[in-house]
């Protein structure tokens, strides 16, 4: 995979047309506004985020303790768990499972872990038939895309687009953009589907060391059917999501829909402890890069996101260039800090597609410093000529100038009079610089703050 060229993704997403930049940021604000309203309701909310971060913390601290405990508990509770240490490991795991059953034709629901590991391709290489279950997630599927959205993953389609989709993959009428109607031909369109899977594939957003359970939560019901209609269970878990303990749940499930989609909890919440009678449950414990993680200084705290996307919500790029512009699994600030641990020289530009506003550090309910890691991780590209040498060359400019009183001024002095004599057509050439390609200038004044300032402080002396 090539460098991800983050401004051109942008761009194709901002300039198809006047309708889905617009309607991408309207929905993402009114969530934001939600969120406001429902964590204001609760007087512990800023008491309730401390704890968590220190939950959070204790558990990544003593990740080995808590890994070992919940995966004892869960064999006691009749569950096969098995260790992946990548990606690759993780779906022949899951391969191996579903064939050692004679598996052709899964279920599965919104899973991060799944998307990160390629599993749905891999699987269908091999013959095996994958179903999303959730309702963004099996748009983008149809769409052959990635996750726009960690919460929801086709927030940057209209229904205008989905109607369009639905009408070529599962015939509905293409003119039908309602909402409701919409949600119900994709029902009549999966359902049935349940009904003859081999086996259900699920995610999980907690696991508790504890008692060995893990949780899962949505808004649709459809991992519930996943878990519970097939014979066979396979649940896909990231070290990170251990808790440790049952009471510690209730910190974060308070946490996770307010700052998801700023309703006070999810529609379901769905405990699995162990297979049912008559059925198989596997859960497939996945490092990929977290133990890695888990050793960077500067970035080990990155582990405790829950997934909430509110971070993406609120920050003012993410909002505007879409989440497809990251090119990557996780998008939005939390991608900024969480991709290039996986694929440093692919991700390199990510760190830079942020206005480093810190909304994001701000929102974040487990209190990552999401902003701060968006610096180093700049830092890192710079200092490991992962970027751009016309870039570099500015930075290092930039430095010099900002180091020195007399060059700053000197600075000052050349650009006020380039930007009073070169004509506007070169000053606003986008070829040159992409910022003015939807920018004016703004009016030059006929003095600098620097003159005006010395000239009134020489009065007033």
């Amino acid at each position: 995979m090539g460098k991800v060229n983050v401004e051109d993704n942008a761009r194709k997403f901002i300039k198809q047309d006047d309708v889905h930049e617009a309607q991408h940021d309207k929905n993402l604000y009114n969530t934001i506004i939600k969120r406001g309203k429902v964590s204001s309701e609760i007087p512990e909310w800023e008491e309730l985020r401390n704890l968590a971060s220190q939950i959070k913390e204790h558990a990544l601290t003593h990740l080995d303790h808590y890994i070992d405990q919940f995966a004892t508990k869960a064999e006691e509770n009749g569950i096969t768990v098995h260790f992946a240490k990548d990606a690759d490991e993780h779906n022949a795991i899951v391969f191996d499972i579903l064939n050692s059953h004679g598996a052709k034709r899964i279920i599965k629901s919104k899973s991060m872990l799944q998307e990160e590991c390629g599993m749905t391709p891999f699987l269908e290489e091999r013959g095996i038939d994958v179903l999303e279950t959730d309702l963004g997630e099996r748009i983008q599927q149809l769409s052959d895309e990635r996750p726009s959205h960690i919460v929801m993953p086709a927030i940057q389609k209209t229904t205008e687009d989905i109607a369009k989709l639905f009408a070529d993959k599962i015939g509905t009428d293409p003119n039908d953009d309602d909402p409701h109607s919409l949600a119900e031909a994709m029902r009549n369109n999966a359902r049935p589907k349940f009904l003859v899977a081999d086996a259900g594939m699920t995610g999980a957003n907690f696991a508790v060391a504890e008692t060995g359970t893990f949780v899962v939560c949505t808004n649709e019901g459809n991992a519930d059917l996943t878990a519970s209609i097939p014979p066979l269970h396979i649940a896909s878990i990231g070290i990170e999501k251990i808790l440790p303990k049952v009471e510690d749940l209730g910190v974060f499930i308070r946490l996770l829909s307010r700052s998801a989609l700023g309703t006070p909890a999810t529609q379901y919440t769905s405990h699995f402890s162990g297979p049912r009678e008559g059925s198989e449950m596997h859960i497939v414990l996945t490092d990929n890069g977290r133990s890695k993680r888990l050793s960077m200084d500067k970035f080990w705290h990155s582990l405790k996101c829950i997934r909430c996307g509110a971070c993406m919500n609120t920050c003012p790029v993410y909002r505007r260039s879409g989440g497809l512009s990251y090119g990557a699994t996780y998008s939005g600030p939390i991608g900024i800090i969480l991709d290039p641990t996986f694929d440093e020289d692919t991700y390199s530009e990510l760190p830079f597609h942020s206005s480093l506003c810190g909304s994001c550090t701000e929102i974040c309910p487990v209190h990552i410093n999401i902003s701060d890691q968006i610096i180093e991780w700049r830092k890192v590209m710079m200092e490991k000529k992962k970027t751009p040498f016309g870039r570099r060359l500015a930075f290092a400019a930039a430095d010099r100038m900002l180091g020195s009183a007399t060059a700053f001024k000197m600075m000052e002095k050349t650009t006020y009079n380039m930007l009073n004599i070169l004509p506007k057509s070169l000053l606003e050439n986008s070829t040159l610089d992409p910022w003015v390609e939807d920018r004016e200038l703004p009016d030059v004044k006929k003095e600098t703050f620097r003159d005006w300032y010395k000239k009134n402080r020489k009065n007033n002396d």
